[in-house]
């Protein structure tokens, strides 16, 4: 069975369609939420000029295990500068971005076929000095000249690409053309033979995954993604035909699809594509709704229209203790955000019995073990206990819980500071648990972060755990 790659393009494509760019703590919380699926690629955009840009890579290259990709678009000049943003990842790699169709050779580059293929090799040479891994993807492949076409994908490997990818950038191929024109390529080049192929179709005709699954099935070794709706496939669609026809197509994938769900929820909060006339579809991100500020000037029922659009469905009673505790803070700030309200709802609205309570855990981690986490909880005088494992010692005693009590709740929103200073620095964590579409959240206060975290999300859970009953 051929294990394909599953290569995620959600930074470069949709963080350039939101109606605001993504800030740089977005761009991390969207790489680290991609790295911890399992994805074979994750695909950085080109970096330019913008120094902001070129701290984002630094910062993702030095946070995530997944290989990282960065983008150069042909003759920008910025080769080095893109090399030495992801130079410190784990796996680094460098996608070369060549026009290939006449049109888009002449109006981006300015160039005829014949020189196009020396700035291919010049450009290919380069980015193989700094990076061993490099990627040349043919844009617009699917309107260029066949021969043309079949001379750039030679010429690029003969200065060594060790991967190919053939966009359809128009999205004008169906299904059945997209086999003739993988076969036509490995049968035309037969350098392809010791080169991977992957491809990248437009959804233009809402035929991205039927093409990039005819592309498969005639060769090609992986395809390109992102978390969101974007244009092209989605995660999603591809995690489901390596499960309906993974066994048909004799194809297998290392996405853990656990947790891709999860992931795609958190995202979707994050990147906010545009719809079709150029506004965002969602009006808020985690933990935060755009444009929302609120005083001690608002009456309750401007605060409650805030909890409700955050997700939560309190009681009238529990919506007059967070308005009076709301008070109490803007009383002493000049306004209250939506994380200050999410602290506010999880310390004082639906207060209840413990139906779970914290006896002991143990964890260990480190960067060159997977972390583990054995948490005993007391569930009504009996004593439980889960083990699980994660992607980092949270992740761990999260999934220790839910081994406990069967169940996985999405993860709506996480958040962790420091509360106070010092080496014995106390932190607070808030955890907020999405259950038959109600969020619940929860906090928690310890010296140590992690057990913060797990009291934050077995106070959540408690709740739930009531509100069940």
């Amino acid at each position: 069975m051929n294990t394909i790659k599953i290569i995620d393009m959600t930074l470069r494509e949709p963080g350039k369609r939101t109606s605001q760019s993504l800030s740089f703590k977005e761009k991390l919380e969207v790489a680290r939420s991609l790295d911890r699926i399992k994805l074979d690629v994750i695909e950085l955009p080109a970096i330019g000029t913008a120094k902001a840009d070129q701290l984002s890579n630094k910062t993702i290259a030095s946070m995530v295990g997944t290989t990282l990709s960065a983008a150069v678009e042909v003759g920008c000049g910025t080769i080095e500068e893109t090399w030495e943003s992801i130079r410190s990842a784990r796996h680094p790699q460098l996608n070369l971005l060549v026009p290939v169709s006449t049109v888009q050779m002449e109006y981006t580059c300015h160039k005829k076929a014949p020189a196009m293929l020396e700035v291919i090799t010049e450009q290919v040479k380069l980015c193989r000095f700094f990076c061993e891994n490099v990627e040349f993807s043919a844009v617009d492949a699917t309107r260029a000249e066949t021969d043309f076409l079949y001379e750039a994908v030679r010429t690029a490997i003969a200065a060594g690409a060790d991967r190919v990818t053939l966009c359809d950038s128009a999205g004008i191929f169906l299904p059945g053309e997209f086999v003739d024109f993988v076969k036509g390529l490995k049968e035309n080049v037969p350098e392809m033979e010791n080169v991977e192929l992957y491809v990248e179709v437009s959804d233009e005709m809402g035929m991205g995954i039927a093409c990039a699954a005819a592309a498969i099935e005639a060769g090609a070794n992986g395809v390109k993604c992102t978390a969101v709706p974007a244009g092209f496939p989605t995660l999603e669609q591809a995690a489901t035909l390596v499960q309906k026809k993974g066994a048909d197509l004799d194809i297998a994938s290392t996405v853990k699809t656990t947790d891709l769900q999860r992931t795609i929820a958190q995202l979707s909060r994050i990147l906010e594509p545009e719809d079709e006339s150029g506004s965002p579809k969602r009006d808020f991100a985690p933990g935060e709704i755009a444009g929302v500020t609120l005083d001690a000037g608002d009456e309750i029922g401007e605060v409650i229209k805030v909890i409700r659009q955050m997700g939560y469905d309190l009681s009238e009673e529990d919506n007059a203790k967070v308005y009076e505790a709301f008070l109490r803070v803007a009383s002493k700030k000049h306004f209250v955000g939506t994380r200050e309200l999410d602290a506010i709802i999880a310390s004082t609205a639906m207060q209840v019995p413990s139906s779970y309570r914290i006896k002991n855990y143990v964890i260990n981690s480190g960067n060159v073990i997977t972390a583990t986490a054995n948490v005993l909880l007391e569930k009504n005088g009996d004593e439980v206990r889960g083990v699980g494992v994660g992607d980092g010692p949270i992740d761990a005693a999260f999934d220790a819980i839910e081994q406990i009590i069967g169940h996985h709740y999405e993860l709506d929103d996480f958040q962790i500071q420091t509360v106070t200073e010092g080496k014995d620095a106390m932190g607070s964590a808030l955890v907020k648990l999405r259950a038959d579409g109600k969020v619940y959240s929860g906090s928690g206060i310890s010296t140590d972060i992690i057990g913060a975290s797990i009291r934050a999300y077995i106070s959540a859970l408690n709740k739930i755990v009531y509100d069940e009953v």
